[in-house]
């Protein structure tokens, strides 16, 4: 298979089942993201920070609730239409250009990620989807 045809739904497809926004360190949002959700969600900017987000590292972070879930989590994704970057990538993450074996970790909790595709494969996709990511 070539890299023309590698298409996300080969390697993963939403299940909409919420593992993903769920723990794992938190979701970053950029200031084009809480720009976004904030219009979303008729708040400004810093309201919205002040109200829905923590910091890690001087970052701000979509805030978890008590059960780890993200706050816009209800059985489907409240703020889906304005999601931030990294939810929209997901499970397609920087970490997996460092190294490509870091899918099947992350298959373990996310049931829509094929197991059983090649690094090859997958190498090759993640360069492009980043690749475009970045050129955007």
């Amino acid at each position: 298979m070539t890299s023309e045809t590698i298409r996300p739904p080969i390697l993963f497809e939403c299940l909409k089942c919420g593992d993903c926004c769920k723990g794992y360190g938190g979701t970053y949002v950029t200031d084009q993201d809480i720009e976004a959700i904030a219009a979303f969600i008729g708040l400004d900017s810093g309201r919205f920070v002040a109200r829905y987000c923590t910091f890690s590292g001087g970052r701000p972070l979509l805030t978890q609730r008590s059960d780890g879930y993200c706050i816009f989590w209800d059985g489907l994704c409240q703020i889906h239409a304005v999601k931030p970057r990294m939810c929209r990538r997901w499970p397609f993450i920087d970490s997996l250009l460092v190294d490509p074996g870091n899918w099947l970790i992350i298959a373990d909790s996310c049931p829509g990620m094929r197991r059983d595709v090649s690094a090859e494969m997958l190498e090759k996709y993640l360069k492009q989807i980043v690749w475009h990511d970045r050129n955007i």
